[in-house]
């Protein structure tokens, strides 16, 4: 099939590549602008799906918005069978929509209609669910609420959302080539919209870890912001990302240090850091932290 492709992340990059291994023909690749970026957040840096369409040899396009008139027509230039989305970061107009065959297929990072919106993957595990996925969406004006063509599931476990994001990744690159191949032997399926979850983008306040939720709740929060924006605590004043967490025995009031070995209490039970990160430091395991930070039993953490 022609392809115009439209993603920005690394969730993305692997559908590129499967589309380009299934010799598919990937006309054009649409995906966010480059921003500032590198080790001191000066340089101009393009996005993962821009630095594998370049690798690829394939046009690429990065336009700030897809409103006007004139990048309608350029996209309907193309004369592409279908658009495959992954992970884009713009809306698509309604023109966009309509341009190719067989309309505009998203590869959304949830079991639909579950997690509609912007931070699926932070939000199932956040929530103790036991298992997620991917779908194969036909995409319509709404926010994720298009017919669904295919799914697959895999189990959260204890996976952090870097983990699981790149799980979903691979995931949903094979289902997408899978569905491309029997597109017209598929029915979508209606979405049901009464049993739908909002995913709503996540929120700087929400990366505070607050002692007084249950240790089962701060543990699943620490996974499901890692490894960005990372849950966070202050120790003397300084913000300490915690990165990994495990639940272990013990009580006290929420938010103080119980021992030696940095157990924390929290409403109801408490938790260890396993990996934790500084201020300008890269991430390290609790010996090694304790190592350079000596946390007296008692303290209390903000």
């Amino acid at each position: 099939m022609r392809i115009v492709f439209m993603g920005t992340p690394d969730f993305a990059v692997p559908t590129l590549q499967a589309l380009v291994d299934a010799a598919h023909e990937v006309a054009c690749v649409y995906t966010q602008p480059p921003r500032p970026g590198g080790r001191r957040g000066r340089e101009v840096t393009p996005s993962p799906v821009h630095k594998l369409a370049e690798r690829l040899g394939i046009e690429v396009r990065h336009p700030t918005s897809l409103k006007p008139a004139d990048e309608h027509a350029r996209f309907a230039a193309l004369n592409a069978d279908i658009a495959v989305v992954a992970a884009y970061g713009l809306i698509l107009p309604q023109a966009i929509l309509d341009a190719p065959r067989h309309g505009c297929l998203n590869v959304h990072a949830s079991i639909l209609p579950r997690w509609r919106g912007a931070a699926p993957i932070h939000r199932a595990i956040m929530a103790g669910d036991p298992v997620t996925g991917v779908t194969i969406m036909q995409m319509e004006a709404g926010l994720d609420t298009g017919p669904m063509l295919a799914t697959a599931r895999t189990p959260v476990e204890d996976k952090t959302t870097g983990e699981l994001t790149a799980e979903l990744a691979e995931l949903g690159a094979q289902l997408m080539v899978g569905t491309l191949i029997d597109l017209d032997a598929l029915h979508p399926i209606a979405q049901d919209d009464a049993e739908a979850v909002h995913a709503p983008k996540i929120d700087k306040a929400e990366a505070r870890i607050d002692w007084t939720k249950p240790a089962a709740d701060i543990e699943r929060l620490v996974r499901g912001l890692a490894p960005f924006p990372g849950a966070w605590f202050e120790l003397d004043g300084e913000r300490v990302k915690l990165l990994r967490a495990e639940i272990v025995d013990g009580n006290g009031a929420a938010g103080d240090v119980l021992d030696e070995r940095l157990a924390i209490a929290c409403g109801e039970g408490a938790i260890r850091p396993v990996k934790l990160q500084r201020a300008g430091k890269p991430a390290m395991d609790l010996e090694t932290f304790l190592r350079g930070n000596t946390v007296a039993a008692g303290t209390r953490l903000g």
